[in-house]
């Protein structure tokens, strides 16, 4: 049995999990420079040394309603690989805004089993697992934006 690490978040009043291979740093809610015309969960830009990483509310993504800031809601920077990328590629940061940000669990990741559900307007969610008397379910990193989101938030650079 292998055990891999997750930083443990909520959408509401449920838990989700976020593979901590994928988490580049956790910081404190921080304020973000808006981009007016961006989709309403798409936060900003956060300065990041010589870059800009692009901030997302996946409260805002999920419910369609802003993440609270308390104390316990975190900016979670992590690896941000596309979907269909070549593997080759760099990842990109992208920055999280999620409540709750505080636990982690280390669990087999076998333990999550594919969700019952399709979504295909939340791809991504992922597999499902029973956790203190409920499910707790994976978020897939690589699935959050889709193609028209990407292309505003990692514009490539002209040849």
């Amino acid at each position: 049995m292998s055990l891999s690490l997750f930083l443990l978040f909520s959408l509401g009043s449920h838990r989700y999990a976020l593979p901590a291979s994928e988490v580049a740093s956790v910081l404190p809610l921080t304020p973000c420079k808006s981009l007016p015309g961006a989709p309403a969960w798409v936060a900003g830009l956060l300065p990041r040394g010589d870059a800009h990483v692009p901030v997302i509310d996946l409260s805002m993504l999920a419910l369609g309603q802003p993440a609270h800031a308390r104390v316990s809601t975190r900016l979670v920077l992590v690896h941000y690989h596309a979907h269909g990328a070549p593997s080759a590629s760099a990842p990109a940061l992208l920055g999280l805004i999620l409540e709750q940000a505080t636990d982690t669990l280390r669990c087999d990741p076998d333990d999550f089993l594919a969700s019952a559900v399709r979504n295909d307007q939340a791809p991504y969610l992922g597999p499902v697992m029973a956790y203190q008397g409920s499910l707790l379910q994976r978020v897939d990193v690589a699935a959050l934006l889709d193609e028209s989101v990407r292309a505003l938030l990692y514009p490539q650079e002209p040849a």
